[in-house]
């Protein structure tokens, strides 16, 4: 079963600095899921897409996060299970695991800027929420189950905290990189990437 995510992306116009006041009332879109009993999202501007749980295919010599590669119409798409990467042990695959493919923007041998797709493992989605940014507070500097950068901002909705996570972070252009090069190495003519 796949799901496209039909969202209107909000995005603020190109080249206008925002006052404090457009700041405060500027509200942006994430989605909601869960993850070893916890509430995380991300911002839907990188999500492409939310399919249900597969058949991955494991990749020999791949970082321990690394669940899998699935084959995304044509593509081989890695698979990220994110509590390996929050250092909680594997998912646990249920009926209601799905898988969020990303896409993330990093620099090829020649410099340019090429989109990565990269695919999410969680416990389950639960939807798409608008967070105005007065909701949003700074990441805990101590007592967090996750490294400090790993989190962007911890919002207020409905008396609990939803922790919103920092993508260029918990999977960082080096390792997206360095796991691009090895599924090439393995597959020969195998392409990261792409829908």
């Amino acid at each position: 079963m796949q799901a496209n995510l039909n969202v209107e992306k909000k995005e603020a116009p190109t080249g206008l600095a925002l006052s404090e006041t457009q700041k405060q009332s500027s509200t942006g879109q994430y989605l909601t899921f869960l993850l070893s009993g916890e509430v995380y999202a991300l911002g839907i501007l990188n999500i492409k897409e939310i399919i249900q749980y597969g058949d991955l295919t494991e990749v020999p010599m791949m970082p321990s996060f690394i669940r899998g590669v699935i084959n995304l119409r044509g593509k081989v798409v890695p698979v990220v299970d994110l509590a390996v990467r929050f250092g909680k042990g594997e998912t646990a695959v249920s009926r209601r695991t799905s898988i969020i493919i990303i896409e993330m923007m990093q620099t090829d041998i020649a410099g340019q800027f090429e989109a990565q797709s990269l695919g999410i493992m969680v416990d389950a989605v639960n939807e798409v929420i608008d967070i105005a940014a007065a909701d949003i507070e700074p990441p805990p500097t101590f007592g967090a189950k996750l490294r400090p950068d790993f989190i962007s901002g911890m919002a207020k909705q409905l008396g609990r905290f939803i922790i919103l996570l920092n993508l260029e972070t918990v999977l960082s252009i080096q390792e997206l990189s360095s796991i691009g090069q090895s599924v090439h190495a393995l597959g020969g003519e195998v392409e990261i990437g792409g829908n």
